[in-house]
């Protein structure tokens, strides 16, 4: 900063002023200490800025950035919010396991960011926040939500939308409809769920359970292991799995299909899901649409490519980013407010492969 001043002809306290935005600077004046800036290559150094202020003016983000396709979406929007209003981020991979959770967390932690945007791990999910909590951590959990009230949390609605995915089969005259749904101990797959049953009931249909099947192993992380090579059926590459590479959706719909009254149509339960029923079709020569009407939670880029172009419910990504930093914001600031969890409405894409115009 010395340096700084001494080139633009300003004192240091001048050219503190200009970095760090606290008192209105003269445009010569300012325009002089950022061409000083440019010449010498001063950053200035936030972790000694952090030690005065109390904040480091970023933001932590713990996420596994294999387990959906859509995360990615999210972080844009938690990017360009975060930006927007002055702060950096630092993304830290979950890999949907919860001492992988824990380590992200901790490490997150150690670079004193100010607050934290977490997607839980399926498994033991709650375990860091009440860390967070009891050391007075801003935390907001995104996509991934509890029963608790004490904590502020953004999402998407997945009740009433999965129902709608059913009522919609239903009024196209399927009886037999069946759900492959995703990881079992997640927040969204038991909503799911319970939404495919509100559906049944709106429907007059009747609950068998033996229509709903986990189409992702207990272990997210054996989902994400084994050859992954490329495809020519013009589907996304599934992901396979296990010792053997064995497909748990191919493994979930050939139950259904392989029962005494198989179900007409499926509902999958996320993006990945949806992937690997197309593929299991496709391999047993099934047309999507006309011999099985198929329709999929989470909207996703290929949706409308593939033929016939896959009914979904689209989940506001962008809006659910951008809301989480904002919530965060607030929480940093109000470190005593009211926790708040923010259910954002999604949207129905009518497309084909439900089997109807």
């Amino acid at each position: 900063m010395r340096d700084v001043a001494r080139l633009a002809g300003v004192s240091i306290t001048t050219v503190s002023h200009v970095v760090n935005s606290t008192r209105a600077v003269a445009p010569e004046t300012r325009a002089k200490v950022l061409d000083a800036i440019e010449q010498t290559g001063y950053t200035g150094d936030a972790i000694a800025r952090s030690l005065v202020t109390g904040g480091t003016q970023s933001l932590g983000v713990a996420i596994s950035l294999v387990a959906n396709p859509h995360f990615a979406e999210l972080i844009r929007a938690i990017e360009h919010e975060a930006t927007r209003s002055g702060y950096t981020l630092v993304l830290a991979d979950t890999h949907d396991d919860p001492e992988t959770e824990r380590s992200a967390v901790r490490m997150l932690r150690s670079r004193r960011v100010d607050g934290l945007v977490l997607t839980p791990s399926p498994r033991d999910s709650g375990s860091v926040v009440p860390e967070l909590k009891r050391l007075g951590v801003p935390v907001v959990l995104l996509d991934r939500l509890t029963t608790s009230q004490d904590i502020d949390q953004v999402g998407p609605e997945n009740v009433y939308a999965t129902s709608g995915l059913v009522r919609h089969l239903a009024e196209n005259g399927h009886r037999r409809i069946g759900m492959i749904s995703g990881a079992t101990g997640l927040a969204t797959t038991s909503e799911r769920v319970l939404g495919y049953r509100l559906g049944l009931g709106r429907s007059r249909l009747r609950w068998d359970e033996s229509l709903v099947v986990a189409g992702v192993s207990a272990d997210p992380a054996d989902d994400l292991t084994g050859d992954t090579a490329s495809d020519t059926t013009g589907y996304p590459p599934p992901e396979a799995t296990g010792e053997q590479g064995e497909d748990p959706v191919a493994e979930a719909l050939t139950a259904l299909l392989a029962l005494a009254d198989p179900p007409t149509a499926v509902i999958a339960g996320n993006s990945t899901v949806l992937r690997g029923v197309l593929h299991e079709c496709r391999r047993r020569g099934v047309t999507v649409g006309s011999e099985l009407a198929v329709v999929g939670y989470d909207d996703v880029d290929w949706a409308e490519l593939v033929d016939p172009p896959m009914t979904t419910v689209a989940q506001p990504l962008a809006e659910m980013g951008s809301l989480a930093v904002r919530l965060l914001l607030e929480r940093i600031a109000d470190p005593d407010g009211n926790p708040v969890t923010k259910r954002l409405p999604t949207a129905f894409m009518h497309r084909r492969s439900c089997g109807c115009d």
